[in-house]
């Protein structure tokens, strides 16, 4: 294939706006500020189980207090009863000693269950100390959360300029060439590699291999507008003041 030199020098833009592109795809995939995201949701996740675990243990405490307060209220209502009676003087002697018996038995009760409701009182307090600092927790990782999603969208949309500005960029460069000499550099560059690289030192740019001396003299020898290709990875080699030949 024969194309001028001149049109096979514009290949190397023409790689370059590709090679361009194809960081951008790599960065797009590979976002720090994406990851920095994920990393944060999975935190505001796991502070909002925790403060969720918590809000559950209160719950469940606050109920046992109410029962325990249902307790202690129902032996205060017996033992006022109990001491009406014994004030009333209209019970007999075996039912006065029945009810300081049971006076003495509801004594006792209540402040035993006083006692434990103070006990789960002091663990709701503690509960309520670490559902504070459970929030407050929570609400950094939300703070967090929101200032590097800002990042993120900030970096795409950096990206997106960038895409843009080359597809334009490409758009108007694949114009340039013959047809024929653009459907060779896009099939190769569909195999994963560079289409096209400048030949310089005697070393291929796409894939870096040095290329050995007899092919190189016999490349020298090649007019220059005949297309050149890489003897290893086939790209197409632009051959240039730079190249050496």
């Amino acid at each position: 294939m024969n194309v001028e030199p001149q049109v096979q020098s514009k290949l190397l833009d023409l790689a370059g706006v590709d090679a361009e592109l194809t960081r951008i795809t790599h960065r797009r995939g590979a976002l720090p500020e994406q990851k920095e995201v994920e990393r944060l949701e999975a935190e505001r996740i796991s502070r909002k189980d925790a403060s969720v675990a918590v809000e559950i243990q209160i719950d469940d405490i606050d109920r046992d207090i109410r029962k325990l307060e249902g307790e202690v209220d129902a032996v205060r209502q017996r033992e006022d009863r109990d001491r009406t009676l014994l004030q009333s003087g209209s019970v007999g002697a075996k039912q006065l000693t029945e009810l300081e018996h049971e006076l003495g038995s509801l004594v006792r009760r209540q402040g035993l269950l006083e006692d434990e409701l103070l006990e789960v009182m002091e663990q709701r307090e503690a509960l309520q100390a670490d559902h504070d600092h459970a929030g407050a927790q929570l609400s950094q990782a939300e703070e967090e959360l929101i200032d590097a999603k800002r990042r993120r969208d900030d970096a795409v949309a950096d990206l997106d300029k960038a895409q843009e500005r080359c597809a334009a960029d490409r758009e108007r460069l694949v114009g340039e060439f013959p047809a024929d000499f653009l459907a060779v550099y896009e099939k190769q560059r569909t195999l994963g590699g560079p289409g096209a690289a400048l030949l310089q030192a005697r070393r291929c740019g796409a894939c870096r291999i040095e290329i050995d001396r007899g092919e190189i003299s016999r490349i020298a020898a090649t007019p220059a507008d005949v297309v050149v290709r890489c003897p290893e990875c086939n790209a197409i080699m632009v051959r240039t003041k730079e190249s050496g030949l």
